[in-house]
């Protein structure tokens, strides 16, 4: 039977400080300076996360790390250890404006590296800044962006040999040096938030600017970029995926074994300084993997909202994605797991029962109701009805 409940919407995200509560605990999510963490860090973190948790990872779509089944009575002890590796903000409020994420590919010293540097900085300071909790920046400043796929409000990048400021959801935006990005940035938040962008305290820039378009400075027009990660080797290392984005907290540790670790967008991860990664747990090394084609979230029990099991469907369903396709499995209408518009998606409206929606998201309207997973499991050939 199908549930007609609506889930419910935070509008906001959990970090460390303040913590979500899901279906196997809390969700407490660890934004790491510059997206990176030592490998002290990064055994720290296992650790932590077997002690005080589930010991299961996530990685989010902004590239932070989440802790999952952290029990409510050592949250306290949770953040004197998070605190102690140098993963705890100041208050509750910088941790939450301190929402930056750059290029996993930067070198050090090199234009993201020193943006993101003084932009997180500027942030944590910044109190009178009340942005929504879900905006975010995202500095990308290499030979060719690789972020403009990933969700974010305000965008430093490159386009061409000059860097750009723009806003998110516009084609153009206003040069800026490397001297003056950060400023700039801060002053484009300012004008969103006096522009009415954020009434009653919710708001996201790409939908502001459909209304009504960005600031008169903004007419430099932008690159436009495509960037597909691949687990194997590159720039500074080897990106490893992850399925689903989730890893056993053990298999961090054991990569921090070959190098430092980058976060990335992609639920995927870079380990500096190596070219080859063991098979470890939850860890997709081909690039071949139909895995790899399909977005999943938590689903239930894991999350509150979820109507039903997702992961065990996907890993069943994805040697069945049409080539170059693309498949979304989500527990219920929000889509956290991937809120644009996918060739496929399967969202949950009861337990095992799901909806068929074509080039949509896991809202949209569907092509087809009331699929049971059974006979997705027994007839995979439905996805590709309509077609």
């Amino acid at each position: 039977m199908s549930s007609t409940a609506e889930p419910k919407v935070y509008g906001w995200c959990p970090g460390a400080l303040r913590p979500m509560m899901s279906g196997d605990g809390l969700v407490v999510r660890v934004r790491a300076p510059l997206g990176k963490l030592s490998a002290a860090q990064a055994r720290g973190v296992a650790r932590l996360s077997e002690e005080f948790g589930n010991g299961l990872l996530d990685i989010s779509a902004r590239a932070n790390l989440q802790m999952r089944g952290i029990r409510e009575d050592a949250h306290e002890d949770l953040i004197d250890g998070l605190r102690g590796l140098g993963l705890i903000d100041p208050d509750a409020g910088a941790e939450a404006r301190r929402n930056v994420l750059l290029t996993p590919f930067w070198q050090e010293g090199d234009d993201t590296h020193a943006i993101a540097t003084a932009l997180s900085a500027a942030l944590t300071a910044a109190t009178d800044l009340a942005l929504p909790g879900k905006f975010g920046f995202a500095v990308d400043c290499s030979s060719e962006p690789v972020l403009q796929d990933t969700a974010a409000d305000i965008r430093i990048e490159r386009s061409g040999s000059a860097l750009i400021l723009r806003a998110d959801g516009a084609d153009t935006g206003k040069p800026v040096t490397s001297e003056s990005a950060v400023s700039e940035a801060l002053a484009l938040a300012r004008w969103f938030l006096e522009q009415g962008g954020a009434p009653d305290g919710r708001g996201r820039m790409h939908r502001f600017i459909a209304r009504r378009g960005p600031p008169l400075a903004h007419t430099e027009p932008a690159a436009k970029a495509g960037f597909t990660a691949k687990p194997g080797p590159v720039p500074a290392g080897a990106l490893a995926a992850l399925e689903f984005g989730q890893m056993p907290a053990a298999t961090l540790a054991q990569l921090a074994e070959h190098g430092e670790i980058r976060l990335t967008p992609w639920r995927a991860l870079l380990v500096e300084g190596t070219e080859n990664l063991p098979s470890l747990p939850g860890l997709i090394l081909d690039e071949a993997d139909p895995r790899l084609q399909v977005v999943a979230c938590t689903g239930a029990p894991g999350c509150l909202q979820a109507l039903s099991a997702t992961r065990d469907l996907a890993r069943e369903l994805a040697p069945h994605v049409p080539a170059g396709a693309r498949l979304h499995i989500s527990g219920c209408a929000k889509g956290c797991a991937c809120p644009g518009t996918t060739p496929l998606t399967l969202t949950a409206t009861g337990k095992n029962e799901f909806s068929l929606i074509r080039n949509g998201t896991a809202a949209d309207e569907p092509l087809k109701t009331r699929l049971s997973a059974g006979a997705l499991r027994a007839a995979p050939e439905l996805l590709k009805e309509g077609n």
